[in-house]
């Protein structure tokens, strides 16, 4: 990333390197409070984090409330996953949880203050709600998160940990996974 980084400078553009990130890196993620990197991330993570802050560029993130709900559904209300009103609040400290979104995103940034860079900022380049392929994954429940993700973060509010602080969002996948080889495949035909 740094070779990278000054052969673009080098060349007289601006273009921010950077890289994205799972949230299995993380150890733990529960309350968010607690966010920690895995030991093995950490080693990759806190010198690539340093990296980034002391160049004010973003770490990329993909946050897929889908994947924690439907992996822990026990333990996780739907409605708190797909943003909406009805679900528990859940403490954390003083801060009040309202959906998986925000806790899942908070938890990276704690990760990152027990790293030493609680001042990079993180961009969702990834998020979403798959429509197909398990009983949670519905076209209702994706419109519904992909919905209330739109209006969540263009309110600008920001998280729990951040409040007010805009969060840069992506919605990814137009498609299902299992339609990725003929989308490309099309696209090469064009």
């Amino acid at each position: 990333m740094q070779n990278l980084d000054a052969a673009i400078i080098g060349s007289d553009y601006y273009i921010p390197v950077t890289t994205a990130m799972s949230l299995q890196v993380l150890e733990t993620s529960y309350p968010p409070s607690n966010g920690t990197f895995s030991e093995e991330a950490a080693q990759y993570l806190q010198p690539i984090a340093q990296f980034l802050a002391a160049k004010y560029y973003p770490l990329l993130i993909n946050v897929y409330p889908y994947y924690a709900y439907s992996g822990n559904s026990a333990q996780i209300q739907l409605d708190y996953a797909l943003f909406l009103g009805t679900a528990r609040i859940v403490p954390d400290g003083a801060l009040q949880y309202k959906n998986l979104f925000d806790a899942m995103v908070d938890s990276v940034y704690a990760a990152l203050e027990k790293v030493g860079q609680s001042s990079l900022n993180v961009v969702v380049a990834e998020t979403g709600w798959p429509s197909a392929g398990d009983v949670y994954a519905t076209i209702g429940n994706a419109q519904t998160c992909v919905n209330n993700v739109i209006s969540h973060v263009s309110s600008g509010q920001g998280t729990p940990k951040r409040p007010g602080k805009a969060l840069e969002t992506y919605i990814f996948a137009l498609f299902n996974e299992n339609q990725k080889n003929k989308i490309l495949v099309y696209f090469i035909l064009i």
